[in-house]
């Protein structure tokens, strides 16, 4: 039977971390880093092609992102 009452009753308490999360991100962030060290010798190993492919899917992630600002007709000048 489903909890119609709005209470909740189990399970973590509001504020408590995911302790599985937080485990994961720590091997994801310790692996990371390993492979960083390494990143300037394996790029070195990619033809010029895939080098450059590479480096343009990681822009994003460095790099911020622009939008471009277009002014149409008739539209309002003012800034306030």
């Amino acid at each position: 039977m489903a909890n119609t009452t709005g209470n909740k009753y189990g399970g973590r308490e509001k504020g408590t971390p995911n302790r599985l999360t937080k485990e994961l991100r720590t091997l994801l962030k310790n692996i990371l880093y390993q492979e960083l060290e390494e990143i300037q010798e394996r790029l070195e190993l990619l033809k010029p092609e895939e080098r450059l492919e590479l480096l343009i899917k990681l822009m994003p992630y460095v790099l911020p992102k622009t939008t471009s600002i277009s002014h149409n007709i008739n539209e309002p000048l003012g800034w306030s």
